[in-house]
């Protein structure tokens, strides 16, 4: 995977990609001090589209919060357009969104009002998160030795740069056992999430997913599960059991990267079928018709690059 582009944003100016850089003393990359974001951008018929731009940022703006960022330099509704401005200026039509909150100038006294805060966005060409097959056939993923944060030790509802570190030895984990991904459980043993995406399973007809107080709150889950209120299904959050995971009828995650993608097999354990179930099949038709402009929602969740590119610069002090 390239993440290569022609430019990045940064601080309100446009900036080429080879001299997008950080000077090694930065605390954010010493101490994991900061939060950042995953966004998509797609191609419809009415042109390139953020899908939820403005959740998105907010839950940006949050994690900032959370982590102690207490002044931002920019608003929600600027870091909105300049990640418009940043895929335009690319060029692309389809790509991933990495809005990054970090700090430079001091945070080296172990607090997060240190230093001075910085706010940079990359973007660039991303297709399969989990490869090509796992739409039709599903993934294998097993439960992870490493347990999910307690959320009173590292805040399970910012996308914080060290909290990462937990995923990182999890779906390491697992790949080198010959997974796809991995699932953590809660530090009370209940299952929590995967290393990126939020997770549901399905039986007798029914949608359950872990509760959010241990997990992060997925804006794409918050997506699946308003759409599948609209497709008739009964979406309940409720704690899981490791062996609930074995015996549902099917299991299927989503997220940013992974969009929504169906478990065929968990510790060795066929689930259901083992191939993608109807209720994963049914939510991903509806969720992929948002994401190509054709549905209700998309008025709503689709942030449209139609506006001249002009009008997204930030002010004309900040902007390239």
């Amino acid at each position: 995977m390239s993440m290569e582009s022609k430019y990045l944003w940064m601080n309100g100016e446009m900036v080429e990609f080879e001299k997008a850089t950080l000077h090694f003393l930065t605390p954010t990359l010493h101490y994991g001090v900061g939060v950042f974001e995953g966004i998509r951008c797609y191609p419809t018929k009415q042109g390139p589209a953020v899908f939820r731009n403005r959740e998105h940022v907010h839950r940006l703006f949050n994690s900032a919060l959370v982590m102690g960022f207490t002044e931002m330099p920019f608003t929600e509704e600027e870091i909105q357009n300049a990640i418009k401005l940043t895929i335009s200026m690319n060029g692309f039509e389809s790509c991933y969104i990495r809005p990054l909150v970090y700090l430079t100038d001091g945070g080296w006294n172990l607090t997060a009002n240190g230093g001075k805060v910085n706010i940079g966005i990359a973007v660039w060409y991303w297709a399969n998160y989990l490869g090509e097959k796992a739409l039709d056939e599903g993934i294998r993923a097993n439960i992870s030795s490493f347990t999910r944060h307690h959320p009173n030790v590292m805040m399970t509802k910012a996308k914080i740069v060290g909290n990462y570190a937990n995923s990182v030895l999890a779906k390491t984990e697992s790949v080198q056992l010959g997974f796809d991904e991995a699932i953590l459980l809660d530090p009370q043993g209940y299952v929590a999430e995967c290393t990126g995406e939020n997770l549901f399973i399905v039986r007798d007809g029914v949608v359950y997913t872990p509760p959010t107080a241990p997990v992060l709150e997925g804006i794409t889950r918050d997506s699946i599960a308003q759409l599948c209120a609209e497709l008739g299904i009964k979406v309940e959050e409720r704690q899981i059991s490791r062996d609930q995971l074995y015996i549902a009828d099917e299991v299927f995650v989503c997220g940013t990267a992974a969009e929504c993608i169906g478990l065929r097999e968990i510790d060795f354990r066929k689930i259901g079928s083992g191939k993608t179930g109807p209720i994963t099949r049914a939510v991903q038709k509806v969720f992929h018709q948002v994401l190509r402009g054709e549905h209700a929602r998309c008025a709503e969740w689709m942030d449209y690059l139609s506006t001249p590119v002009e009008s997204f610069v930030v002010t004309e002090s900040r902007a390239a």
